[in-house]
Order: structure tokens, then C-alpha cells, then sequence
């Protein structure tokens, strides 16, 4: 009888800490408590609240970008006034224009780069306290074996992608952009090939690494089609929109939270994906405004008749763009990896 007592006892002190475990979401990093919604009850009141409290933030930000802008253009009139003067002087004001424009850039990007990277880690710590609460929650609702499965899985590729993003392709972005640089103040523009091939290979990798990841996911059989249609075709607009290189893929994948959003009951997963959200919104959209003002800034210094100018910063948004991509896989594939764990929990 004692042996009994003592068993029962033990199996009692192991199942506490799992069972608050998942009802207990991580707590949100400091900076970004500020950000989280008021009202979580209903996913479309929240992220309507992440987005009154994170517009207000941008102004700096438009004002900056503006600013970058208007000395872009500048330059670019600067050199394209110059052009009727003789071949020498002519020559000399675009590689100094040239010069010019590649620092300011250079400046921006590397604030916009540094923004992205440091995103892309938090959004991947957090995930990774999370995604065991989830696990937790997923194996008290009866699913030990899948959610045990489906817990290895995602958190290897979550890591593996987030190290991979961080270590390898922002270097390539970075790489990118001064082989820009060196392009435009190159004569014979040798580079124009390299700095095409290494924008290609980074846009094939991470849409490879999404289109597997997505593709495992939907193996799971989380993907449901309980979503309205005409919020869906809504959000997937918006998204393939607003996300350059990988907005299509994120677009589709976004069926997966949706639909899942709606059966979510557990308090720890919504809180989570809150969250998540939280940490990625303002700076995601940092970034993108940024990113549209280069593409604005492109067009305008095309009218103007300079090429070597207008390709320069159309790089250097193409630059952006990639940041942008990156930042938001990682968003997403920690969306999906909670409310995999949620449908089987909530």
C-alpha cells in the first residue's frame, strides 16, 4: 500500500509542472510588453490594437527615410546636370555622386540589416520557450506521441533556419550590397553577373527552406479550409503585397493560422502568438518603409535620366526586400509551429 501511496505521489509531482507548464506562456521580452493587446479574446481586436499602438512609432522612421530619399535625388539631379559638361568633369561628378550615394545607403541598410537580424533572433528565443509550452499543452489533450513527433521536428528546423538566416544569408545581403556599390562605380561592370547570381541563390535558398518547411507542416494535416474565404483572399493580398520575394509562399501558408486561430481555446497559445507578434510588427514595418521609399526614390531618380543611380538604389531596396523576406519567414514559421501545437490542444 505504501509502494502505492509513493507511486501515485511521484506521478502527481511530474504531472504539476507539465500541467502548468501549459497553461503558462512565456512572458513577452520587456521591450515589447508595451506592444501586447489589451483584449486577446478575438485574433482580428487584437492585431487591430498591435496596429494602433505600432503606426504612431513609425513617424521617426517615414521622416528618416524621407530624408535619405531627398539626398538621393538630389545627387542623382546634381549628375544629371553635370551630364552637359565635358566628358572629364562629367565622368568624375557621376563616380562621386556614385561614391556619395553608396555611404548614405550603405548607412541606412546597415541600420535597417541590423534591425532585421536582431528580430529575426528574438523572434527565434522566444520560440524556442515556447514551442515547449505548446508540446506541453499538445500532450495533456492525449497527443503524447505526435506532439513529441511534431515538437523534434519543428523545433530542429526552426533553429536550424533562424542560425541559417542570421549566420549565412544576411553576410550574403551585406555582400550584395557592396558588390552593388563596386558595380556602379565600375566602369566595365564585371560584377553586374556575381552580385545577380548571389541575389539568386539567396531568394532559391530561403524559398526552398519555406516551401519544405510549409510542406511539412501541411503533412501534419493541420491545414483546415474552415476560414472564411473572403478574409483569406483578403490576407493573402495583403501579405503577397507587402512581403517581396517570399510574399506568395506566406500568403498560402497563411490559411494555416488563420484557420487554426479560430479553434484556438488555449490561453497560453493565443497569448503566444500575441506575442510573437508583438516582437515582430514595428520592426517589420521599420524596415518597410524604409524599403518603400527606396522603390520611390528608384523611379524618381529613373525620370531623371541616371541609370548607374537608379540601379545603385533599386539594389540597395532589393536589399531591403531580402531583410524583409527573412524577418518574416521567421514570423511565420513560429505562427505555424504554435498553432500546429494548438489545434490538437485548444
Amino acid at each position: 500500500m505504501s509502494k502505492i501511496l509513493f507511486a501515485i505521489l511521484v506521478l502527481t509531482l511530474l504531472v504539476l509542472p507539465a500541467e502548468a507548464l501549459s497553461i503558462t506562456a512565456p512572458q513577452v521580452p520587456q521591450e515589447n510588453r508595451d506592444m501586447m493587446p489589451e483584449h486577446t479574446e478575438n485574433l482580428g481586436q487584437g492585431l487591430w490594437e498591435l496596429l494602433r499602438d505600432v503606426l504612431p512609432r513609425l513617424r521617426p522612421d517615414l521622416a528618416e527615410a524621407l530624408k535619405v530619399s531627398a539626398a538621393l535625388i538630389a545627387a542623382a539631379f546634381i549628375a544629371s546636370v553635370l551630364k552637359s559638361a565635358s566628358d572629364t568633369i562629367a565622368h568624375t561628378a557621376k563616380l562621386a555622386c556614385i561614391a556619395c550615394i553608396g555611404s548614405v545607403l550603405f548607412l541606412s541598410a546597415n541600420s535597417m540589416v541590423r534591425v532585421g537580424t536582431k528580430t529575426i533572433e528574438e523572434i527565434s528565443a522566444y520560440g524556442t520557450l515556447l514551442l515547449p509550452v505548446m508540446a506541453s499543452a499538445a500532450a495533456a489533450q492525449g497527443r503524447v506521441t505526435a506532439s513529441a513527433a511534431l515538437y523534434a521536428g519543428t523545433a530542429v528546423c526552426n533553429a536550424v533556419i533562424s542560425r541559417f538566416l542570421s549566420r549565412v544569408l544576411v553576410p550574403a545581403v551585406y555582400l550584395f550590397l557592396a558588390l552593388a556599390v563596386a558595380d556602379g562605380i565600375g566602369a566595365e561592370h564585371n560584377l553586374k553577373k556575381i552580385k545577380k547570381l548571389l541575389k539568386n541563390s539567396v531568394i532559391w535558398i530561403l524559398k526552398t527552406a519555406l516551401t519544405i518547411y510549409v510542406s511539412y507542416m501541411g503533412i501534419t494535416g493541420i491545414v483546415s479550409s474552415t476560414t472564411d474565404a473572403a478574409v483569406l483572399k483578403t490576407t493573402r493580398t495583403a501579405i503577397s503585397a507587402a512581403v517581396p520575394v517570399v510574399g506568395g509562399i506566406l500568403a498560402n501558408a497563411s490559411e494555416t493560422v488563420l484557420s487554426s486561430a479560430a479553434v484556438v481555446k488555449s490561453a497560453a497559445g493565443i497569448y503566444g502568438i500575441f506575442a510573437i507578434l508583438a516582437i515582430f510588427l514595428a520592426p517589420f514595418l521599420k524596415i518597410w518603409v524604409h524599403y518603400v521609399i527606396l522603390r520611390l526614390t528608384e523611379a524618381i531618380c529613373g525620370m531623371l535620366d541616371e541609370k548607374g543611380v537608379s540601379e545603385l538604389v533599386g539594389d540597395f531596396s532589393e536589399g531591403m526586400g531580402l531583410i524583409l523576406a527573412m524577418t518574416a519567414s521567421v514570423c511565420f514559421l513560429q505562427l505555424i509551429s504554435t498553432v500546429c501545437f494548438l489545434k490538437g490542444a485548444g
